[in-house]
């Protein structure tokens, strides 16, 4: 594998708190890859499995979904069904042959801007060493 290959890392955020994060850490000049496209999404809750997947078949190398903290939700309980439902889903991932440290679900708040840097500076890093998504892409 080469140096040059950079990771493709899908992250689906809240519009209210990771979303807002991410702009606070571009307003804050904290430097993190580029490696990383944003969906922003009304609520974490919002973001239905089905999009995770097919984000891994569309060539994703790795899906964040991320929102705000529990107990801050904007929708009150979004935050909470988000935690329910990925916690199943991380697992049926793991049954269509997709490592774990792929996927993610992070609470971030819009007053964190340099834990969301830090955050997808890790998760690149963590995808580098897997290497390239193989496993689910459409043969186009």
């Amino acid at each position: 594998m080469s140096d040059s290959w950079q990771p493709r890392i899908v992250a689906f955020a809240c519009r209210w708190c990771t979303y807002a994060g991410a702009d606070l850490a571009g307003t804050s000049r904290k430097e993190y890859p580029s490696s990383v496209r944003l969906i922003r999404v009304p609520c974490s809750g919002r973001v239905n499995p089905s999009f995770v997947i097919r984000a891994f078949q569309r060539g994703a190398d790795g899906v964040l979904v991320s929102g705000c903290h529990p107990g801050d939700c904007h929708y009150i309980e979004g935050n909470l069904l988000t935690r329910r439902r990925y916690s199943v889903a991380k697992r049926f991932l793991e049954y269509l042959g997709i490592e774990p440290e792929r996927f993610r679900v992070e609470w971030i708040s819009a007053a964190e801007g340099a834990r969301f840097a830090d955050l997808i500076t890790e998760m690149t890093d963590d995808i580098r060493e897997l290497g390239p998504n193989r496993k689910m892409r459409e043969q186009v």
